[in-house]
């Protein structure tokens, strides 16, 4: 059995290379050649520390108290650590970066298994919990220690976060001004800011509404506010559509006229027409369940076009005598959305062709299906593996 010394341990618990860095300095300044040395130390702890089935990432929204629920009640997040990045000095406390004077950001820091949930989850977690056109601070707080910020592990993580934000600047159609910069030092804050929000349940609750947070994110997201940590899967009973206004403020403006109005979108030009991963697609309003990819096919007509549904109740029929023709329609149970139409000239089995838009759709791919409140569709997937 190795007896590690104290210093080492010290190390060894400290977290990222920044942290340890600014540890081993403080407990023992060395000459450059032995830095060297103990660089090489802590490389090999730091990937004993980090098991291959967890991953970090850090994310800046206003105040630390508010971003650690959202992530907290995901599934496949393991910790959720309150504390301060991107500054120029080492351990802050909290006092010193409240005063907005050190550079640091008050942040979240992440671990999760990627196997149960996706970074694409966090940032969308990240997203509906923050107010992206706010660029003094975030809500009632106000300051350079309250700017939000994406800070990246990997290039994966830049990739994803720099795609989430170009999306959404579309959506807005106006900059997001949260930041996306490669990860820095991250350093926790004092214990009695972690987890504050339930060890002060009644203050924090005060200080949220007080702050106008809950509020200011209604109007920014409308209906999809807060969804990731709230709305999972599908429940009919639980479903109520939102009004035209919340409509426009969650969804594109695409997603918008093709459910709201009827619109078609662009053939070949539009997010699922070439898609083939495995998994389901449910209505991008209400989440109800639609259509599979054991039934998706390639018409040749540049949209989404599937044999059947997936859920026949959810789907439903009408008569379309616009563009000087008949055709029928085909729109949502419940949701009422307006998805596309169905053709009989479709391939066996049915015969029939189910011509959708993409922009009526979210795909949900067959690994984030229990994740995301889908799991009673995995057995048909694992039975589809097993036969092949």
């Amino acid at each position: 059995m190795t007896v590690l010394s104290p210093t080492v341990l010290v190390l060894h618990s400290a977290g990222s290379r920044g942290e340890i860095e600014s540890v081993a300095k403080r407990l023992n300044p060395i000459g450059a050649s032995q830095m060297l040395f103990m660089s090489t130390v802590l490389s090999l702890l730091l990937a004993g520390a980090a098991p291959s089935d967890s991953a970090t990432a850090i994310f800046a929204g206003g105040c630390f108290w508010s971003m650690e629920h959202p992530f907290d009640q995901l599934d496949g997040v393991t910790a959720v650590t309150v504390g301060f990045t991107g500054g120029r000095t080492a351990n802050p406390t909290y006092e010193e970066v409240s005063s907005g004077g050190t550079g640091h950001l008050e942040s979240v820091r992440v671990v999760y298994d990627p196997r149960k949930v996706t970074y694409e989850t966090l940032l969308d977690a990240f997203w509906h919990n923050i107010d992206p056109l706010q660029a003094d601070g975030q809500f009632c707080d106000h300051g350079p220690q309250y700017h939000t910020a994406i800070f990246y592990h990997d290039s994966t993580q830049q990739r994803l976060a720099e795609q989430s934000k170009r999306s959404l600047e579309a959506r807005f159609r106006q900059p997001i001004v949260t930041l996306i910069a490669p990860a820095a030092a991250f350093y926790p804050a004092e214990e009695r800011h972690q987890h504050f929000y339930r060890k002060n349940a009644a203050y924090y609750k005060a200080y949220r509404l007080g702050c106008g947070r809950d509020r200011r994110l209604r109007e920014v997201w409308g209906a999809d506010a807060s969804r990731v940590a709230s709305q999972k899967g599908w429940n009919p009973m639980q479903f109520r559509k939102p009004g035209d206004a919340e409509l426009k403020g969650s969804l594109t403006p695409l997603q918008y006229e093709v459910t709201q109005h009827e619109a078609t979108e662009r053939p070949f030009h539009n997010d699922f027409w070439d898609n083939h991963h495995p998994g389901i697609y449910v209505d991008v309003v209400s989440g109800e369940p639609l259509f599979s990819s054991f039934d998706k096919f390639d018409s040749g007509t540049g949209w989404p076009s599937f044999t059947r549904p997936l859920e026949a109740p959810n789907v439903k029929e009408k008569t379309d005598r616009s563009l000087f023709m008949t055709r029928t329609e085909v729109r949502s149970t419940h949701a009422d959305s307006h998805l596309g139409h169905v053709f009989e000239d479709g391939p066996a089995p049915t015969g029939l062709r189910y011509c959708i838009n993409s922009a009526a759709l979210r795909v949900m791919p067959v690994e984030r299906l229990g994740e995301e409140g889908y799991a009673q569709y995995l057995p048909l997937f694992q039975t589809a593996a097993q036969r092949e």
